[in-house]
């Protein structure tokens, strides 16, 4: 595999940071992400590899660089699914842990990987996995179940979507992204927050097909360039049960994917401005430190009743950033409601954004990237909203502040504003 190294950090007063800071989609910005996701990626897969034990392990990728050797792009797109992130991470943990500390690693899964890889390349080879619970996950393609148990002979042909031995994963409408409720890695396990729903129905699956048109409908008329930049990004949506505490979420070692609940077409296209931002900043920090903070949840944040630490304010700002502008343009198409969630947004970035650009912790390209958030938050006065709703949105945020203060007096001190 190559491109195992991580690009050059990026210059701390350079035009790309402050395009990136700005929350607009960028060209020359989306290719320093991925090209950080991919190596970060391959580097990750590379240490699974080296503390791998046994030779299984060196056949699993010999097969992949086999395949690549075929089709380095359908390799690219098995190897960089968000849920091999997930897988790889997990394993490694479970490697590095003293025995008797974690469960045995699925080193069964690099097997899963290289078959997903050579049967999307069309090469022809031989090989044995074991499902595990009688299912054999197949990044990108999705599910076998074979008939009978033990372990399963795979070849080239094993795999026919038309199968009834097949699930497929369900292609959503418009694009190349996928809705996953199906691989066992497209969420961590035991994170009541984000708990994935199991396999949908046919009428969930239609449900998901509408309210995601309907989404991408509306982002592609409000602004455009935020809808490409989301079908670039976005490879997979793994719908989120009832019962998970969030309504959406990424996955830092997911780049590529937004676990969501089903909602409606405005609220779902919110989510996907909000979440987008989430794995545009994850994948910044590889590149470049913003900040020397700790992870002490000490501070307000607007959107949240409970303190954050540094990171996660520097994230929701940046995050509610996007919403802001979001908002803006949707209102400028009459958008019920867009010009009462624009103020609210901008009023909390407002609130907070003062603060951190004092913060001794930034380091000088974070110092460069609040400046261009600030100076991306300013610009909204251009076209501001009707009336008084912006003051309106402030004040009820001041009181809000006021609140929080009282609640949390020992931290009310040391919160940037």
């Amino acid at each position: 595999m190559t491109g195992t190294s991580l690009p050059a950090p990026l210059s701390a007063d350079g035009p790309v940071l402050r395009e990136l800071a700005s929350t607009e989609p960028s060209a020359e910005g989306a290719r320093l992400l991925r090209h950080a996701r991919h190596s970060k990626r391959l580097l990750l897969l590379r240490a699974v590899l080296d503390a791998a034990p046994g030779p299984e392990a060196a056949d699993h990728w010999a097969l992949l660089e086999e395949a690549e050797r075929h089709d380095p792009t359908a390799v690219h797109d098995v190897l960089h699914y968000p849920s091999t992130g997930v897988w790889a991470e997990e394993t490694l943990r479970r490697l590095h842990a003293p025995e008797g500390d974690a469960p045995p690693p699925d080193l069964g899964h690099l097997g899963a990987l290289a078959v997903a890889a050579a049967l999307r390349a069309g090469v022809s080879f031989k090989t044995a996995l074991r499902p595990v619970q009688g299912r054999l996950a197949l990044p990108t393609l999705g599910l076998l179940r074979p008939p009978r148990p033990g372990t399963l002979a795979l070849t080239e042909r094993s795999w026919d979507p038309q199968d009834p031995a097949a699930l497929p994963l369900h292609a959503l409408p418009g694009g190349r992204t996928v809705l996953d409720d199906l691989d066992p890695y497209r969420a961590p396990a035991g994170h009541h927050a984000t708990q994935p729903a199991r396999r949908l129905t046919p009428r969930g699956h239609r449900r998901w097909d509408t309210q995601w048109s309907a989404a991408l409908t509306l982002l592609d008329r409000y602004d455009p360039a935020r809808a490409a930049e989301a079908a670039g990004l976005l490879r997979s949506i793994v719908p989120l049960a009832g019962a998970s505490r969030s309504s959406g979420a990424t996955l830092p070692a997911a780049p590529g994917t937004v676990l969501v609940r089903v909602q409606s077409p405005p609220a779902l296209a919110a989510t996907l401005v909000h979440e987008l931002q989430h794995g545009k900043l994850t994948a910044l920090g590889d590149l470049v430190t913003l900040h020397t903070a700790d992870r002490t949840p000490r501070h307000w944040a607007p959107w949240r009743s409970d303190p954050r630490p540094f990171e996660g304010l520097l994230h929701g700002t940046y995050a509610h950033l996007a919403l802001a502008r979001y908002w803006q343009r949707a209102a400028l198409y009459g958008a019920r409601g867009a010009w009462a969630a624009h103020a609210r947004h901008r009023a909390q970035v407002a609130a907070v954004l003062p603060g951190l650009q004092r913060s001794p912790q930034l380091t000088p390209a974070g110092r460069e990237f609040t400046r261009a958030m600030a100076e991306a938050e300013a610009a909204m006065d251009e076209l501001p909203p009707p009336g008084d709703q912006y003051a309106t949105a402030r004040a009820a945020l001041a009181r809000e502040r006021r609140g929080w203060a009282d609640a949390h007096p020992q931290l009310a001190a040391v919160t940037p504003g």
